[in-house]
């Protein structure tokens, strides 16, 4: 079974057990502060892992202390339910990093 586009209200839905993520331009979204260069790269680098392991990469941008990440499924056109996967691996990993 292939990967379909989340409807709005199952994105609703699994917002409320994402933290800090919201919608923007059709696509999950999430900005992160650390303590400095090295705590972001930190992240980065144990997300790299993780990203490859699913073979569903994110956009994201990065500026010293800062990444900005959106998460959608171009193969869906939107949100699916990779995405929310991707975005729960991505919050425990920011819980055992330095912010």
């Amino acid at each position: 079974m292939g990967l379909t586009k989340l409807t709005e209200n199952e994105i609703q839905e699994s917002l409320k057990e994402l933290k800090g993520w919201s919608i923007q331009n059709g696509k999950l979204h999430k900005e992160m502060e650390f303590v400095d260069f090295d705590a972001a790269w930190e992240y980065m680098t144990q997300a790299v892992t993780e990203i490859q392991k699913m073979n569903h990469h994110p956009e994201w941008f990065n500026v010293w202390n800062r990444l900005v990440i959106d998460l959608m499924t171009h193969d869906v056109g939107g949100i699916s339910q990779n995405d929310i996967n991707l975005a729960k691996i991505l919050d425990n990993l920011q819980g055992n990093t330095s912010l």
